[in-house]
């Protein structure tokens, strides 16, 4: 039974940090990248990043870059998104997936988390 699982959501004030992970059950991430997409209440989803199967290709929106890092641990079946620097605008559900590749489509993720609520709020 394959799953992917995210946690690490919550409550954080502006300009805070926190650290998202989405671990694998049923399957090896080794092999797939993982992109991190986002969804605002009356907002479409978005992408956030992704990083590539060996970990050696990320991307970031331009609405994150220098504040958002993604990482992974194969060995530990777990990929990260270190969030630092939170605004108010970053609140939204965030949903981990996998993929073949870091493509932009979200069609193309063949499975999906169930998503982790993170509020940025003072």
């Amino acid at each position: 039974q394959s799953q992917l699982v995210e946690s690490g959501g919550g409550l954080v004030q502006p300009g805070g940090s926190l650290r998202l992970s989405c671990a694998a059950s049923g399957f090896t991430l080794d092999y797939f990248a993982i992109g991190w997409f986002r969804q605002a209440p009356g907002k479409e989803r978005e992408g956030v990043s992704c990083i590539s199967s060996s970990g050696g290709f990320t991307n970031y929106s331009n609405s994150v870059k220098g504040r958002f890092a993604v990482s992974r641990d194969n060995a530990e079946n777990t990929v990260y998104l270190q969030m630092n620097s939170l605004k108010p605008e970053d609140t939204a559900v965030y949903y981990c997936a996998a993929s073949v590749l870091c493509v932009p489509e979200s069609y193309e993720y063949f499975y999906w988390g169930q998503g982790t609520q993170v509020t940025v709020s003072s």
